[in-house]
């Protein structure tokens, strides 16, 4: 036998999926409503005025400049520049884990500016391999699913005091193989452990 749902708890549920798809929030009506035997019922409605608003009013730029010498392929080109490099800042705080310190010298400056560079090199990297393998121009899901790949120090005791140690990959799902074999990218069976 099913255990009947609340109304209430049906409706936090909703609300976290919508929450988390914040884009298509606005194109459904949901209903949350206490059926005759106390269960709880959901209804769903697509609202065509808001997909038709959502279509004239998204996927436009306006780009508004005092640059005359410029054609507006060329304006649009040097934006996107910008925007590629404010996403080397974030790629470096998000999927990097690295968060910019707060610094008092010019050396620390540029090696922070050159880990963004060099953040910002790997992604561009992995969006051309990505557009090589047919996989689009946008290398994010790529990365979210190899991302799942793990490192494992392996430390062996022996008897007489000495540590036999290995570091090896985690062996990739299917769906990763594909991405990897897609992208022409091997694994090494294991990687060599140096000392700090």
């Amino acid at each position: 036998m099913k255990k009947k749902q609340k109304v209430a708890e049906i409706e936090r549920r909703v609300g976290r999926l919508l929450g988390q798809n914040s884009r298509a929030t606005g194109l459904f009506e949901v209903r949350v409503t206490e059926g005759e035997g106390g269960e709880a019922r959901l209804a769903w409605t697509k609202k065509e005025g808001w997909r038709e608003w959502a279509t004239l009013s998204e996927g436009c730029y306006m780009l508004r400049s005092n640059i005359r010498d410029r054609t507006a392929q060329e304006l649009w080109e040097a934006y996107i520049q910008l925007t590629e490099a404010e996403n080397a800042f974030r790629i470096e705080k998000q999927d990097l884990k690295i968060r910019p310190i707060w610094h008092q010298k010019e050396e620390r400056v540029q090696a922070h500016l050159l880990v963004c560079f060099l953040a910002y090199v790997l992604w561009k990297t992995l969006a051309q391999l990505c557009i090589r393998a047919g996989l689009g121009d946008e290398p994010r899901k790529v990365f979210d699913e190899l991302a799942q790949l793990r490192l494992v120090d392996v430390v062996l005791p022996t008897r007489n005091g000495i540590e036999i140690r290995k570091r090896c990959i985690s062996q990739p799902t299917e769906h990763q193989a594909i991405l990897l074999d897609k992208l022409k990218l091997r694994l090494p069976r294991q990687l060599a452990m140096h000392k700090m």
